[in-house]
């Protein structure tokens, strides 16, 4: 049986379509750390462009590209699809973050994990508020929203109109400016509990001379950090739906921008 023969300007043109496709999703924190298999993130990229593509096509270039310029073009391409995924990111570098924060605070500053996402080794809490921010962002089905946006990507900038030299940019610092405040945010309720824990042990460190504090402030402060979390995690969760939620008017004013 012959295959069917795909004419040079499709192949070129869904050439295109997978570049902007394949980096958004494997720059996504669920598909980009490396315990997800590459055959997996590439077999996945391919197989959303080639659902996609029937949908975007018409908004494609349908011409025959220099190979010079079909590499440049795939280079913009690719960049977009990496600076949409970036603003993804950064909820969940602002959770980490806050995580980091937290066990500095709480006495976990020497205990780290590896993380298998980021390939390195980061604090514990750290890892906690990672993996809890990837399943709100899974449970709240924000990976829908990212499909969403590749077609609308499409309507509002075609191949080629992508233009990196405007506003895109200062917006994107505004962003990541953004991501240390959301990281205070979240660790804001157990370093306000330690704040006080700190100043009750230093009053008492005055009453009690003979009170060796420096040893007595770990299990607290570990013990008080603990139930504060486990109190306050409704209000993470509707902290990072609300963040999550807000990534399609993001994703608009970047394609405004651009």
């Amino acid at each position: 049986m012959e295959l069917p023969l795909i004419p040079v300007e499709q192949f070129q043109s869904f050439l295109v379509c997978l570049a902007r496709v394949g980096a958004l999703i494997g720059a996504l924190p669920v598909f980009s750390g490396g315990q997800t298999p590459m055959q997996l993130r590439v077999g996945l990229a391919v197989t959303v462009s080639l659902l996609v593509y029937p949908v975007v096509a018409p908004y494609i270039p349908a011409q025959s590209f220099h190979p010079v310029s079909l590499a440049v073009l795939v280079t913009g391409e690719t960049l977009f699809g990496v600076l949409v995924a970036i603003i993804a990111r950064l909820i969940f570098t602002a959770a980490e973050f806050g995580g980091t924060i937290i066990g500095f605070q709480m006495g976990f500053a020497a205990a780290n994990v590896f993380d298998p996402q980021n390939q390195r080794q980061i604090a514990l809490i750290s890892q906690l508020q990672n993996v809890f921010a990837i399943l709100v962002f899974l449970a709240l089905d924000i990976h829908h929203l990212f499909l969403r946006a590749i077609v609308a990507s499409y309507e509002l900038l075609p191949p080629g109109g992508v233009d990196f030299s405007g506003e895109a940019v200062p917006y994107l610092m505004t962003l990541v400016s953004g991501m240390f405040v959301l990281a205070v945010k979240f660790s804001a309720p157990i370093l306000a509990v330690l704040l006080l824990s700190s100043f009750v042990l230093g009053i008492l460190s005055r009453v009690f001379p003979q009170l060796n504090v420096f040893m007595l402030s770990f299990p607290i402060n570990i013990g008080l950090s603990l139930i504060v979390m486990g109190l306050t995690l409704n209000v993470l969760v509707t902290m990072l739906g609300r963040e999550f939620n807000a990534l399609s008017d993001r994703f608009m004013q970047l394609f405004e921008l651009l």
